[in-house]
């Protein structure tokens, strides 16, 4: 790995890990067993990756070397949502597995009741923690609807799909489910992973390029066209390098170990998923991954050297082996 994204991830990592311990309750906090549970999943060692580029986004869109003061919390929050869906992912009546990042499931040292309200839990302590930000309002506002339409079913304000933002993470939860034992077609397989997996980290990037815009005392209006620019590239930014994640994570599926994972390996082509690797083969698979980064670099080229540690990102995300 290269030396700069390795530091940025181990930065990024650590400021996340400290705003998580300070947000999420002690594991003396009564009821301990729900407290404990959500710390089991929240500290089990993953990568981080959602808040880094939720920081990288709003210190690049800030036009400053400082993270904007209060954006850890953002990212500790996406943190939280990632992990109540790998709580609930993990569930018996879902994935059913048992190992998570190279520990015990949530269900499995918890039992399942407590892991279920574990995952419900942190989701609402994540949006708590959006309501609560060092923002304007109207940003604070626009935040909570990008990031609430993310993680939903994909049903925008008017009550209505709004094709303005990724389909949502549970929609594409949905649509997986209904769609095992389905042969893989390639429209199938690329709904489900940009909603599942993709529409958590498009948000990730495009509320934090809100926040960094937000809290900069000499950005424009909400509505201005330098608002509307800069979102719509970060969020072909993000859309771009969450479905290349989502085919990455494919790909290692059918080549890595269970060790080498920290989750069990196979189980996507044991259920006969739909992946990108069973529409396109292995190959195919790896240029279009390659081919998707290539394209998310090209949106945020307008931002110059400022881009450059999210292109890091970007890079580490295709070359990644667990």
């Amino acid at each position: 790995m290269d030396s700069n994204v390795q530091s940025l991830l181990a930065s990024g990592a650590k400021l996340t890990d400290a705003a998580l311990e300070r947000l999420l309750p002690t594991p003396e906090t009564l009821p301990v067993s729900i407290h404990r549970a959500m710390r089991h999943s929240v500290f089990a060692g993953g990568k981080r990756l959602r808040p880094i580029l939720c920081m990288e986004a709003a210190r690049m869109v800030a036009g400053t070397s400082e993270l904007p003061a209060g954006v850890d919390s953002l990212g500790a929050a996406l943190e939280m949502l990632h992990t109540y869906s790998l709580i609930h992912d993990d569930l018996p009546a879902l994935d059913n597995d048992d190992l998570r990042r190279g520990k015990p499931t949530c269900h499995v040292a918890f039992g399942e009741a407590i892991a279920i309200l574990a995952g419900d839990a942190l989701e609402t302590l994540a949006f708590q923690t959006i309501a609560q930000l060092p923002a304007p309002a109207d940003a604070v506002v626009r935040i909570m609807r990008e990031v609430s339409v993310a993680v939903g079913t994909g049903i925008g304000r008017s009550g209505e799909i709004d094709t303005g933002l990724a389909p949502g993470m549970i929609g594409g939860q949905v649509v997986d489910i209904e769609s095992e034992g389905v042969a893989p077609t390639a429209e199938l397989v690329e709904t489900i992973h940009r909603a599942k997996t993709g529409a958590l980290i498009t948000t990730s990037i495009v509320s934090g390029g809100l926040y960094g815009l937000a809290t900069n005392p000499g950005a424009p209006h909400l509505d201005s066209e330098m608002w509307v620019s800069t979102i719509a590239a970060l969020r072909t930014f993000g859309e771009k390098i969450g479905l290349a994640f989502q085919i990455v994570d494919d790909i290692l599926d059918l080549t890595q170990s269970s060790e080498e994972l920290g989750k069990t390996a196979g189980k996507d082509a044991a259920s006969i998923k739909a992946t990108w690797p069973a529409v396109y083969g292995l190959e195919q698979s790896r240029r279009d991954a390659s081919w998707l980064i290539a394209e998310a670099f090209a949106a945020v080229e307008p931002f110059g050297l400022a881009a450059d540690p999210l292109k890091s990102l970007a890079r580490y995300l295709t070359t990644r082996t667990h």
